[in-house]
């Protein structure tokens, strides 16, 4: 009763709908960083296939971000549900899950079928950048608690922060330039 009381004066005032376009300027919030450099787009797709046993169709996003389709789609229902899998990471939370690969790759998965790989010659060679932004890989407001504690990372959660924001990179401009399908 009472919020809808409130919500009766805001919109007496007007002020509900200054409220709500400023919540959508910060909604989904987003990180700062959007780093200045890509990795190669077939030596991702190559990591991809490995790590998925060449098994698997992939739907590849511009700065690399990639879903693992349902076999049997064609290439239309492919793309959709590429879209649809990264705005549903994007619009709900993308919680990641980074993982050392055997490659001394990183896989940045999250809770639908898509991965970022990072590689690490590229991550090596761009580690100043990373350094100096990977907390800016942070969307606003967010806390990650790791071994180290809230919002502190080692180089392994540096490097999955960058795939993740290469996973918003995508997200904010989706641009599907590949479907691979499995050999």
């Amino acid at each position: 009763m009472r919020r809808s009381f409130i919500a009766g004066l805001l919109g007496i005032f007007g002020l509900n709908k200054i409220a709500s376009a400023k919540d959508q300027k910060t909604f989904p919030p987003v990180p700062k960083w959007r780093p200045s450099f890509l990795q190669p787009m077939e030596k991702i797709i190559d990591r991809m296939t490995y790590y998925t046993n060449g098994k698997s169709d992939i739907a590849v996003f511009r700065s690399g971000t990639c879903v693992i389709l349902g076999s049997g789609l064609s290439d239309s229902d492919a793309k959709t549900f590429a879209l649809k899998t990264l705005s549903d990471i994007f619009n709900y939370h993308p919680d990641m899950n980074p993982k050392p690969m055997d490659d001394g790759n990183i896989l940045v998965t999250y809770n639908h079928p898509a991965a970022n790989v990072v590689l690490h010659d590229v991550a090596e060679a761009h580690w100043d950048e990373v350094e100096k932004h990977y907390l800016d890989g942070l969307a606003t407001s967010e806390v990650l608690v790791t071994p180290l504690g809230p919002n502190k990372f080692d180089a392994f959660g540096k490097q999955a922060l960058l795939g993740r924001a290469y996973m918003f990179m995508d997200a904010q401009a989706p641009e599907i330039v590949q479907v691979r399908r499995n050999s």
